[in-house]
């Protein structure tokens, strides 16, 4: 029998208790016994041709939208799960969220960001039309389109007033879809080009003095039950991003009887529920016991973004994730990727990207991976530079550690940067040499001076033509001779 998926959206992640309660009932009904929930904050429940009649004909009977193998539609994602408890202080609250999902009243089929400024929680440049909220005045927002199927990024020059964003939203689109030669899958589409045809006369709009502001990421960990103002806020990640149908119920049932109204679905497959009362803490904590939910995942697992509907993938992040822990690999600040599509969008700072050596139509053979790292690390950029390519799996986890080491020596650059820039004249250092780097010409691992190889007991600022003359590339065993010199400044560098 074929197995189906049924992909249904969330605008902004934010879930009805009561909504997604019938949902499950009907999901019961056609013997689903798991749901999974996406990188878009949508829900997908895997059945099997015999079966999915009989749920969507309940999910029709409950004037549910749904979608089957296909996401034509892709949801509205928004930072709403982050605010209160990892943003504050914003006046990019509840409310205002819930004013621009509702005036956006047809079902867009590009992907609509809409975000805090001041958060790295939830992607904010991952859609096709992404709203930021300005930090120049309240209810102004600015405008970023990705051009779908390209990286290519426009930033409009004004700002948009909220109640302006449906339309402004609607007229993109329009003009996207029925221009799609010139705006899709088109490394030249203009920005220029698509605003000049759009209309504000009936839109509130104003200059924009700023460039939208980028947020360093800084994941926040998104599991437990944690204590904020006077409330508790409750994180489920699930490792094989697999949910028991059965404790979904409870938890529906939980915060009807709580009085908790919304449930949360994140950017990174996990859920969040806000506000739930002291009193009520103790029924949480029996839920959790009951179903036996772990709530102390490491770091080095959460920060992962992977493909929706890949096991692969899934796979591959295991693989990892055991070899970060069992070297005590510290992460933080970093995301990780994995996409083994061609056109899956995967928020990162590091990338590991699949591909075959041997990709003809119809013959794949000899599959290997890439890493690749962000511009700056800044999972935000649209623009990668290779550091390693042509892996084999055995090889990842190596090239996987160095690649992050280059994360800290660029964090330390920059710190070094900045201290720089703000020291008097008279005090100012040199500005930071160039690093030289070496590159096995067999497996592209990096031998860094600045780094070194602890392991081997070389210290960091060892040049490489001071290594003895049988140092031997770590993982492929490669001679010193088969390394050659490329070079790093503090911006980039460059592949031979």
């Amino acid at each position: 029998m074929q197995a189906i998926t049924i992909i249904i959206n969330f605008p902004g992640g934010i879930i009805s208790p009561g909504n997604l309660y019938n949902i499950l009932v009907a999901a019961s009904k056609a013997k689903i016994q798991y749901v999974r929930f996406g990188l878009r904050q949508q829900l997908f429940l895997d059945t099997i041709s015999y079966n999915a009649e009989t749920f969507t004909n309940e999910l029709d009977r409950l004037a549910i939208d749904y979608e089957v193998d296909q996401s034509q539609y892709p949801n509205i994602v928004s930072s709403y799960p982050a605010e209160e408890i990892f943003v504050r202080n914003s006046w990019l609250t509840e409310g205002v969220y819930q004013d621009v999902l509702e005036a956006i009243d047809f079902k867009p089929r590009l992907k609509v960001n809409i975000c805090d400024n001041n958060q790295s929680f939830t992607p904010m440049l991952t859609g096709n039309i992404n709203w930021i909220a300005s930090v120049e005045a309240e209810h102004y927002w600015h405008l970023v389109i990705r051009f779908p199927k390209t990286n290519v990024v426009y930033e409009w020059d004004q700002l948009c007033y909220t109640n302006s964003i449906s339309k402004i939203t609607r007229q993109i689109e329009a003009l996207i879809t029925s221009n799609s030669d010139e705006f899709i899958d088109n490394i030249n589409a203009s920005g220029a080009e698509l605003f000049k045809q759009i209309l504000t006369d009936d839109c509130i709009t104003k200059a924009a003095t700023n460039r939208a502001p980028s947020t360093p990421f800084n994941l926040p960990y998104y599991e437990g039950l944690n204590r904020y103002n006077n409330k508790y806020w409750l994180g489920i990640y699930r490792r094989d991003e697999l949910f028991r149908v059965t404790f979904l119920k409870k938890l529906c049932l939980l915060c009807t009887e709580t009085k908790v109204g919304q449930i949360c679905c994140t950017s990174w497959k996990s859920i969040i529920i806000k506000g739930i009362d002291e009193k009520d803490k103790a029924l949480w904590n029996s839920l959790l016991e009951e179903f036996n939910i772990n709530m102390r995942h490491a770091a080095n697992e959460l920060n992962f973004q992977i493909e929706d509907n890949s096991t692969e993938s899934l796979d591959l992040k295991n693989y990892l994730v055991k070899y970060l822990s069992i070297d005590d690999i510290r992460t933080y600040g970093i995301c990780f990727g994995i996409k083994t599509r061609k056109k899956s969008e995967i928020f990162s700072s590091i990338l590991i990207r699949k591909r075959y050596l041997i990709n003809l139509p119809g013959i794949k053979l000899l599959p290997v991976y890439d890493i690749l790292r962000a511009k700056d690390f800044n999972p935000n950029e649209r623009t990668e530079e290779i550091f390693s390519s042509g892996n084999p799996k055995a090889m990842l986890p190596e090239q996987l550690r160095r690649v992050i080491m280059k994360f800290y020596v660029f964090r330390k650059e920059i710190k070094q940067d900045k201290k720089v820039s703000n020291t008097p004249d008279k005090e100012k250092s040199n500005p930071i040499a160039q690093e030289n780097l070496y590159q096995c010409s067999k497996c592209f691992t990096i031998y860094s001076e600045a780094i070194g190889e602890i392991e081997s007991g070389i210290l960091p600022h060892t040049p490489f033509e001071n290594l003895r003359h049988d140092y031997c590339c770590t993982v492929c065993e490669s001679s010193k001779n088969e390394f050659t010199k490329v070079t790093k400044s503090t911006d980039n560098y460059v592949m031979p």
